[in-house]
C-alpha cells in the first residue's frame, strides 16, 4: 500500500479533509504519487498491473470512507486512460502521461470549472440581495467572495446544523473579508427565509433525474425555499454529474457517526442518549447525504452553463462522450 494512500485514506477517516471537491484532489494526488513510485515487474504489463494496484488503493479508501460519486468518476477517468496507454510507451513516458492527465483533469475539472461556475453565477446576486447558503460549499465561498470583490452590497444568512456545525467555518472566513452575514441554525430556517431573495447550494453530485445529493438537511432548506417561492440555485461541476437515477436517501446514502449525534457541544449535563449502544430497542441513525428532488431546484450553475435540472441528462451524456473522445 502507498504511504501516500495510506495518509490520505486515515485523514478521511478522522474527518481532516472533507467536502467533495478536496477528497477528490487528495485521491487523485495520491494517486500520482503511487504512479510516481510504481515499478512494474518483469513477467507483468503496465496497464494490468498499475489498474490493479489502484483497485487496491480505491479499496482501502472506500474503507475509510465510502467513495462519493465524484471521486468514482475521477477513478473511472483514471482507469480509461491506463487502459488507453500505447504499448509502444516506455514505463517513465507512460508514467508521466498518467500524471500528466491527472494534472489535467484536477485543472479542467475542479480549478478551472469552480472559476466558470463562479463567472456565471455572480451576475444572479444584486445590490441588496439576501443570500441564503447552508452548511459550507467552497463553490458558494467563491462566488460570494468574487461578487463581495466586486463591489456587489448584499447580506449573507448562512445556516448550519449539527453534528458538523461547517457553516461555523464558512462564517469565519466571509467576515473575516468582511462581508456582512447573519448564523442561524436549521430550525430558524422557516423564520428567515422570509428575508431571503435567492438561495445558493453547494453539492456532492447531481443525478440523472436532476436529483441533487448534498449534505443531510439542504433537501429542507430547498424545499422551505420553494414554498416561499425563493429561487434555489445549485452550483456543482460537470465531473459530480452521474447517470444513476435515486428517488430518496435511504436506499443508498453513507452512514456518520451516531455518537455524533448523540452528545451536544458544550453542554456536558445532556446525558440522555448516554449508553444508548446497549439499549436493544434504540438505534441512532446519522445521514450523511440526502436527495433533494428536482421540483424544488429552479437552477443548476456548472461549468457547461446555467441549466434547469430536466437538462442533467444532455450533460450527463456529452460528459461521457467527452472522455470516450479524449
Amino acid at each position: 500500500m502507498a504511504l501516500c494512500c495510506c495518509q490520505v485514506g486515515l485523514q478521511y477517516l478522522s474527518g481532516d479533509i472533507c467536502g467533495s471537491n478536496a477528497r477528490c484532489i487528495a485521491m487523485l494526488e495520491a494517486f500520482k504519487e503511487a504512479i510516481k513510485d510504481h515499478s512494474t515487474p518483469p513477467e507483468k504489463t503496465l496497464c494490468r498491473d498499475l489498474t490493479a494496484k489502484i483497485s487496491s488503493y480505491v479499496s482501502f479508501l472506500n474503507e475509510c470512507r465510502p467513495i462519493s460519486i465524484s471521486m468514482g468518476n475521477a477513478i473511472r477517468f483514471l482507469k480509461s486512460r491506463i487502459a488507453k496507454l500505447p504499448i509502444t510507451l516506455s514505463e517513465s513516458e507512460a508514467k508521466a502521461t498518467l500524471k500528466s492527465d491527472i494534472d489535467r483533469f484536477i485543472n479542467e475539472k475542479i480549478i478551472v470549472a469552480d472559476k466558470v461556475i463562479v463567472r456565471h453565477a455572480v451576475i444572479k446576486i444584486r445590490d441588496g440581495d439576501v443570500l441564503l447558503t447552508y452548511g459550507s460549499s467552497s463553490a458558494v465561498e467563491m462566488i460570494l467572495l468574487h461578487a463581495h470583490e466586486l463591489g456587489k452590497q448584499f447580506r449573507v444568512v448562512i445556516v448550519d446544523s449539527r453534528p458538523k456545525l461547517e457553516g461555523k467555518l464558512l462564517l469565519r472566513r466571509l467576515v473575516g473579508k468582511g462581508l456582512s452575514c447573519t448564523y442561524t441554525h436549521i430550525n430558524a430556517l422557516s423564520y428567515i427565509m422570509q428575508e431571503a431573495t435567492r438561495v445558493f447550494l453547494g453539492a456532492s453530485s447531481v443525478l440523472s433525474n436532476g436529483t441533487v445529493l448534498s449534505r443531510v438537511g439542504t433537501a429542507s432548506v430547498a424545499m422551505v425555499a420553494h414554498a416561499f417561492r425563493v429561487p434555489v440555485l445549485v452550483c456543482c461541476e460537470a465531473y459530480k454529474f452521474h447517470e444513476r437515477v435515486q428517488l430518496d436517501s435511504i436506499c443508498s446514502n453513507e452512514l456518520g457517526d451516531p455518537d455524533a449525534i448523540s452528545k451536544v457541544p458544550a453542554r456536558e449535563d445532556i446525558t440522555y442518549l448516554d449508553g444508548w449502544a446497549n439499549k436493544e430497542n434504540l438505534q441512532l441513525l446519522n445521514l450523511t447525504y440526502d436527495a433533494t428532488p428536482s421540483d424544488y431546484v429552479s437552477m443548476i450553475i456548472t461549468d457547461y452553463g446555467m441549466v434547469p435540472p430536466t437538462s442533467v441528462p444532455v450533460i450527463v451524456r456529452e460528459y461521457g462522450r467527452e472522455h470516450l473522445l479524449t
